[in-house]
């Protein structure tokens, strides 16, 4: 007879063990819905063990299908790896042609799920989603990140269970709090992240750098002069000038003070001194 010390010993180690069950279960549910779904276009390998004759290289077609030795036409796109590998090992072993079937597939060229990243980013193009657990920033870094003259705001468009989809994206604020990490959303086929230009201001007139700049969040006009260079000995705090364009495409020339915050297209104009 098991005393207590014993019993919950035993008890502990049953725990211990559905516990890693349990886990490892959960990891192989997590692994398998994170798993690469095979799409049109794709270029697979399959081998057979111990069969060379049905080794073959193809093309997943516009349908989704593959052409196989014995099988003939066998449908795997939208499937996983390992789902496409248990399919054509089953027909193998169900059509009597193989007793125990080995099957390996292996992806050599992804191009049935792909995402394009357009606008203000280092290296624009189409890029592969090779997991299903691919998110917008590992896509922004396939392109090389956001190029020197790319801004904070970002656009993500597709397609989500049949209807368009579109979401605006503010790139900091999804490294900044934890509730924002939301919008670092999934990957899916046919995506388009587009990365617009950063605001820009414009300062000219009697200041050491003239020429456009780029527009930081919450830009005062002291901190666009200072960009600038500040004033040169002939310009003058009395003489500047903010010119802005209106709703209804008017420009508006205004006297704003030093800590006056600037808008995106905004020109500043430092006049001469006359004294």
């Amino acid at each position: 007879m098991l005393r207590l010390p014993q019993l919950l010993l035993v008890a502990a180690l049953g725990f211990s063990v559905f516990g890693a069950q349990s886990q490892a279960g959960a990891a192989t549910a997590t692994a398998a819905a994170a798993e690469y779904r095979l799409g049109a276009g794709d270029v697979v390998r399959v081998n057979v063990y111990q069969n060379a004759d049905l080794t073959l290289e193809t093309r997943v077609s516009e349908t989704g299908y593959i052409s196989f030795p014995l099988l003939g036409n066998v449908r795997i796109g939208g499937l996983g790896v390992s789902a496409a590998e248990k399919l054509i090992a089953d027909g193998l072993k169900n059509g009597n042609f193989v007793k125990q079937p080995q099957v390996t597939l292996t992806l050599l060229q992804v191009k049935g799920n792909q995402a394009s990243v357009l606008g203000q980013v280092n290296r624009p193009g189409r890029y592969p989603i090779e997991t299903a657990d691919m998110r917008l920033t590992d896509l922004l870094a396939n392109a090389g990140g956001v190029a020197s003259t790319g801004g904070d705001q970002l656009v993500l468009t597709g397609t989500r269970d049949g209807k368009p989809f579109r979401l605006e994206i503010d790139l900091p604020g999804v490294f900044s709090a934890e509730q924002n990490r939301a919008n670092d959303v999934l990957v899916q086929n046919g995506d388009v992240l587009w990365v617009d230009r950063a605001p820009m201001v414009y300062i000219y007139g009697e200041v050491q750098r003239p020429g456009p700049m780029r527009l930081e969040r919450g830009m005062t006009l002291m901190q666009v002069l200072a960009a600038g260079g500040g004033l040169n000995q002939r310009g003058t705090e009395r003489g500047i000038r903010v010119h802005r364009k209106g709703a209804d495409g008017k420009v508006q020339v205004m006297q704003a003070a030093m800590d006056d915050g600037v808008k995106d297209g905004d020109v500043v104009y430092v006049k001469e001194s006359l004294f």
